[in-house]
């Protein structure tokens, strides 16, 4: 979970327990038997997900009054309505509630009712990511009390200067991802009470010209808003409470890039992505308490300034997509005295020597960059370092000798030399190894069978020389191996005879290219999945899957292979013509089998199907770009 996240999150605990906290409250068991009526046919109007079926499980987000026994709370279990909330609804019928939380449940691209306005007594109204669409219901004005109010995530229009101008009262407001339209309520600015203030992602327009008067400001968030000018950092100046700042999508005025704004020391965290920026921001030095920091997707040029690297408690740091191309002060210190954790300097045009990294580093990503030499040897003195990507470089030199000690290790298309280190111990956390497009040698280390949790493994376009790696069988996540343009030679069959390939999870296998030789059994792959391979959070490192399908090839995708034999190929294995095949020399081609990939399913006498072609179409930049700034910049904390 990113810093920026965490942040959040606590700040709105904080205000969640301000908010509701309250006397005279009891658990469910102590409302009156016809409120209790009530909320039980409020949930029959709906359909209701097995994981939280039982009447305990409803009840127990719901809190009533120890005088009355009236509901005043009701937080329903996320995820478990599914179906339209009609005006006629039950619910409507709770009219002492104070606090209504139903966010990420689906209603089904309901219009929001109109008759929330009948609740009078809300003080926190919560609907975000529920799938309403629509009109706002102008009696939502009517909620005179709400001090918290979040609407985030769906996918609702309206006036948000009508909606809101009786609302005076919040403390916490969140709107944003939605379709709100109008000016940008200037009224907001004023509200004396407003701790969280949330529009971004909406099609709010105008302008920012006037300082704020908010005074108890903790969160502001404007993203992605049609602002019609050059936004200038001082306005926020007056806001002495703020500790979390986000205007990515908008374009700041240069002048207060280059001067020494007198912001609020409390600032935690500034996201300025595809803010228009061309040098790096001078008065972020004077933010002694900044622990997060995005810069990703402007056009700052020349080096890193070395202060940077001094500020106490920066732990994120985010220059993904710009220009840079160095760093102020000596490689040898500048970084290594850092409290960053989390660094992404990926996509700049970054040259020389690489840095020795932060001491305390976790998640270090530079790919795409211009930097020569060996990796820093002190890479491997990083003890908490689990995330390595440095692909797409001119690195030299051998790989470091500590690739058992990380999670996901990425150092693709660089000029590394030697062989993969033996080094992966009993337990080894490794996932993902990838050190494809180098000019390694050797065999694959053994050792490998030690990491349990490898779901992808790729060493394509070396000079590997090794037989069919049958014993990396025994890893119970593998999910993708390719061994695509080395040397690999030898029979593809199991050593054990004829029968399945073993590999319990093994969704994509690439070894075009090589020099394998054997027959491909009608039970080669029955115990192969024919899901498709989808890209999560860890497979993000490692390119473009073009997914497995299960299709029938013509013939000629395997033809021209002499050692080849077996459906789909006329060519039968038991014929008298077929050709002894005896392991090819390192230099020589002929009778070499170039599979350009197998992915087949066979049943009882019937070929389902294979796929062919190249399986796995790895680091294409321009998807890994995109895939990388949705899912690791742009998903940055949501409430």
């Amino acid at each position: 979970m990113s810093n920026s996240r965490l942040c959040l999150l606590s700040i709105m605990s904080i205000l969640s327990l301000l908010i509701t906290t309250t006397t005279n409250l009891v658990a469910a068991q102590g409302c009156r038997p016809d409120q209790t009526e009530t909320l039980k046919r409020f949930k029959n109007e709906f359909t209701f997900s097995s994981s939280c079926s039982d009447d305990a499980d409803f009840l127990r987000g719901v809190t009533c009054d120890n005088v009355t026994g009236a509901v005043t709370m009701l937080k329903l279990p996320s995820g478990c309505l599914r179906g339209t909330l009609r005006d006629n609804s039950s619910l409507f019928e709770l009219s002492h509630l104070r606090y209504l939380n139903l966010s990420f449940n689906d209603f089904a691209s309901s219009p929001l009712p109109s008759s929330f306005g009948q609740l009078h007594n809300l003080e926190v109204l919560l609907l975000s990511s529920n799938g309403f669409l629509g009109q706002v219901p102008s009696s939502i004005r009517n909620l005179t009390k709400l001090t918290q109010l979040q609407l985030s995530h769906n996918k609702l229009t309206g006036d948000l200067t009508l909606l809101l101008q009786n609302l005076t009262s919040l403390v916490a407001l969140d709107v944003s991802s939605n379709e709100f339209y109008g000016t940008i309520p200037s009224f907001l600015f004023t509200l004396s009470s407003l701790s969280y203030f949330d529009l971004s992602e909406n099609h709010l327009s105008g302008s920012l010209q006037t300082p704020f008067s908010l005074p108890n400001l903790r969160v502001l968030r404007l993203s992605y808003l049609n602002i019609t000018h050059q936004l200038d950092l001082r306005i926020f100046s007056s806001l002495k409470s703020l500790s979390y700042l986000d205007l990515s999508g908008i374009s700041l005025a240069p002048t207060s890039m280059f001067s020494d704004i007198d912001f609020t020391k409390n600032l935690n965290v500034l996201i300025l992505l595809e803010c228009n920026i061309s040098k790096f921001p001078r008065f972020v030095r004077s933010l002694k308490n900044l622990e997060y920091l995005n810069l990703s997707h402007n056009r700052i040029k020349g080096n890193v300034p070395d202060w940077l690297w001094s500020l106490p408690r920066l732990t994120t740091l985010y220059l993904f997509n710009n220009s840079f191309t160095g760093f102020e002060g000596s490689l040898d210190h500048v970084l290594a005295n850092s409290p960053v954790q989390v660094l992404d300097m990926s996509y700049n045009s970054f040259r020389g020597s690489f840095p020795n990294p932060p001491r305390f580093i976790i998640n270090l990503s530079a790919w795409n960059n211009s930097f020569t030499g060996e990796i820093p040897l002190s890479t491997c003195n990083r003890t908490f370092l689990d995330v390595l990507d440095l692909s797409y470089n001119n690195f030299t030199g051998l790989l470091p000798p500590c690739l058992g000690n990380m999670n996901v290790v990425t150092l693709r298309k660089n000029k590394l030399e030697g062989s993969i280190p033996d080094v992966f111990y009993i337990g080894a956390s490794t996932q993902t190894l990838d050190v494809g497009y180098n000019q390694l040698t050797g065999k694959l280390p053994r050792s490998l069978r030690n990491c349990s949790l490898l779901r992808f493994l790729s060493v394509d376009d070396n000079r590997i020389s090794d037989s069919f790696p049958f014993w990396l069988k025994a890893l119970p996540s593998l999910k993708v191996l390719t061994l695509r343009s080395n040397r690999f030679h030898g029979p593809i069959s199991p050593p054990d005879g004829p029968g399945p390939l073993a590999f319990p999870k093994l969704q994509i296998l690439e070894i075009s290219q090589n020099r394998f030789t054997g027959s491909l059994p009608k039970n080669y792959f029955e115990n192969w999945s024919a899901t498709s391979l989808k890209p999560n959070d860890e497979e993000k490192y490692i390119g473009n899957y073009t997914r497995t399908q299960i299709i029938g090839q013509p013939k000629s995708s395997f033809e021209g292979n002499l050692g080849l034999c077996g459906l789909p190929l006329e060519e039968s294995c038991f014929t008298e013509n077929t050709p002894s095949i005896e392991e090819p020399d390192e230099e020589e081609d002929g009778g070499v089998l170039k599979w350009r990939a197998v992915a087949i399913g066979y049943g009882p006498g019937v070929l389902f199907g294979l796929a062919i072609g190249y399986v796995v179409a790895l680091y294409k930049p321009e998807w890994f770009i995109k895939n990388y700034i949705q899912n690791r910049l742009l998903g940055i904390g949501r409430l």
